[in-house]
């Protein structure tokens, strides 16, 4: 008895110690695991009075991310409005008479055709960090500096996947007929059927309750028909144009970091009681990298 007893203590000095949380995860991650939004690459929205934050990646969109911030730059974005509001489907804004050549705003000094751009090499210098588990639209899936990521080896290419919070260019049956005066921002379950077919431009670190919340389009596709339902942009600003004191002062953790590895297993292996169900698997887009001002 005195053996089994001591087997036991043993046994409960040696344990692992319980699981952490997400929360405590960040909490007590190093300075060094999160990075800050590149001013250059953060678009600022003022939707109606709310604020939107939007991180570009030139990375996947070279030449869109290029005449996005042309187009903040010049003030295009400003005073245009949200178009449509589709459920479980996407949030788009842009110009309402984009149609009407006669009323239609000009572009500017940005471009008013580029090439489609929905993939790019894989091999080579794209950092990546690969999800183990498996996905059913792509051989791998993973993150790279932030953005949810699929990619297939043997095509050698690499993509941003549509998932929740997701910025795509809208465009029309031309594949190469975006320029980026019209986004959307993916608000329900992963329309991943659209991978690499239209080109994605970045995602939404902060303000999603404010895209995701708006009224529902009532003509088809969630298009507004009326004017009065037509939600106004105040403006679209690069922060690379905001005076320093006024940049929004983000930071995104970095999902080659420590950190991120074992926050995600966090996502695979709920730590808590409630979960009497361990999947011990996830999916690309059930885990957004976190972000903290």
């Amino acid at each position: 008895m005195k053996r089994a007893a001591a087997l036991l203590l043993l046994s409960a000095l040696c344990a692992p110690a319980l699981a952490k949380t997400p929360a405590e995860i960040l909490k007590d991650s190093p300075a060094s695991d999160w990075r800050p939004l590149d001013p250059k690459n953060g678009l600022v929205m003022d939707l109606d009075g709310h604020q939107v934050i939007i991180e570009l990646a030139p990375r996947f969109a070279p030449e869109h991310v290029a005449n996005i911030r042309t187009l903040a730059h010049e003030g295009y974005y400003d005073n245009l409005a949200v178009v449509r509001v589709q459920d479980n489907f996407v949030t788009q804004w842009g110009d309402p008479n984009e149609d009407d050549k006669a009323k239609a705003k000009p572009l500017g000094a940005a471009s008013a055709h580029l090439p489609a751009e929905f993939s790019i090499p894989f091999k080579g210098s794209l950092p990546f960090s690969k999800l183990a588990d498996r996905d059913g639209w792509a051989p791998l899936t993973g993150w790279s500096e932030g953005f949810p990521v699929a990619a297939d080896p043997k095509q050698n290419k690499a993509w941003i996947t549509h998932c929740y919070g997701v910025v795509g260019a809208g465009r029309n049956m031309e594949v190469d007929s975006s320029t980026g005066a019209e986004l959307y921002a993916i608000i329900g379950q992963s329309p991943r059927m659209l991978d690499l077919n239209i080109t994605v431009v970045g995602r939404v670190l902060k303000g999603m309750e404010y895209l995701s919340a708006l009224p529902r389009g009532t003509a088809p596709m969630g298009m507004y028909d009326k004017p009065e339902q037509l939600v106004k942009i105040n403006s679209v600003k690069l922060m690379a144009d905001l005076p320093a004191d006024q940049r929004p002062k983000l930071q995104i953790l970095k999902t080659g970091s420590k950190t991120w590895k074992d926050y995600l297993e966090t996502r695979r292996n709920p730590p808590d009681d409630f979960h009497v169900y361990k999947a011990n698997f996830t999916n690309v887009c059930n885990v957004a990298v976190p972000v903290r001002e």
